[in-house]
Parts: structure tokens; C-alpha cells; sequence
């Protein structure tokens, strides 16, 4: 190895997972709600966070009384102390339920919302595909969309 070399050794690297093992590691010790208790979940003031594309939004349709933010500006819209926070926000201590298409991508983002210290983030088992499958009510218009 050249001189130049030796100073640009890379760290070491990281221990390498599955995604499933990563979603194992997200979802351990989190109570993930089922479709049939979100309407209820709602009804008591927990924050609906869809995070799901408009591509597919548009077709299949929204959730009732959610609030939809893109996934790449989730933790600024809603972290207390970001410049960039929503109005209304949720507080450290309230419900927030992440809900994606099928209830994968929604237990990464609840993890990282716990990491920012929402203790109550989790996300909906099988996602909007399941909540409407299990033929509970859909919007055609968003409630809420946050830029």
C-alpha cells in the first residue's frame, strides 16, 4: 500500500443484515396495529401518517382523517425541534401510526420516529392495501397533504 494509501483506509464496515432481519429489529417489542383498530385509533386522537406515493394513493384511495407526508421529509415535519415541523404536530408522547402500501416501508419509518423519541410510532399491519381489503372506509381526497 502506498503512503497516500495507509491515510485512506476505509472504518470498518458495518455488520451486513437481511431486510428481514431489519424488519425484525424495527418491529421488536412495538405493538403494530391491525386495520380494524385504526378507525377507533382516530377516533381517540392518534396521528394517521400516510407516507405512501401519489401514484399509488391516487388510485386506491386515502384514509380517513391521515395526514400524508412524503417519506423523505417525515422526521423535519415531525420533530419538535426541526424549523421545518407541521403545524399541529404530534408531541413526543402521542400515537402516531405510519401507514405505507403493505405495512414494510411504515415499520422503518415508525423505528426512525422512535428514534427521534416518539415512544408511541408504530405502523399498520399490512398497510392501506389491508386496511381497505378488510372493507373499512377510504376517501377519494386526501384529509391532510404536508409539503
Amino acid at each position: 500500500m502506498t503512503e497516500a494509501g495507509a491515510g485512506r483506509r476505509r472504518a470498518e464496515s458495518p455488520a451486513r443484515h437481511t431486510i428481514d432481519e431489519i424488519l425484525d429489529a424495527a418491529r421488536l417489542g412495538v405493538e403494530r396495529i391491525e386495520p380494524a383498530a385504526l378507525p377507533d385509533l382516530i377516533e381517540l386522537g392518534a396521528h394517521v401518517i400516510d407516507i405512501r406515493t401519489a401514484a399509488t394513493r391516487e388510485p386506491e384511495g386515502h384514509l380517513p382523517g391521515a395526514t400524508v407526508i412524503d417519506r423523505l421529509v417525515l422526521e423535519w415535519r415531525l420533530d419538535p425541534s426541526s424549523a421545518h415541523r407541521m403545524d399541529g404536530g404530534p408531541e413526543h408522547d402521542d400515537t402516531i401510526v405510519v401507514v405505507c402500501n403493505e405495512g414494510y416501508y411504515s415499520s422503518l419509518a415508525a423505528r426512525d420516529l422512535r428514534d427521534l423519541g416518539f415512544e408511541n410510532a408504530t405502523d399498520l399491519v399490512g398497510g392501506f392495501r389491508a386496511y381497505s381489503e378488510a372493507g373499512l372506509p377510504t376517501e377519494a381526497e386526501a384529509t391532510r397533504v404536508v409539503v
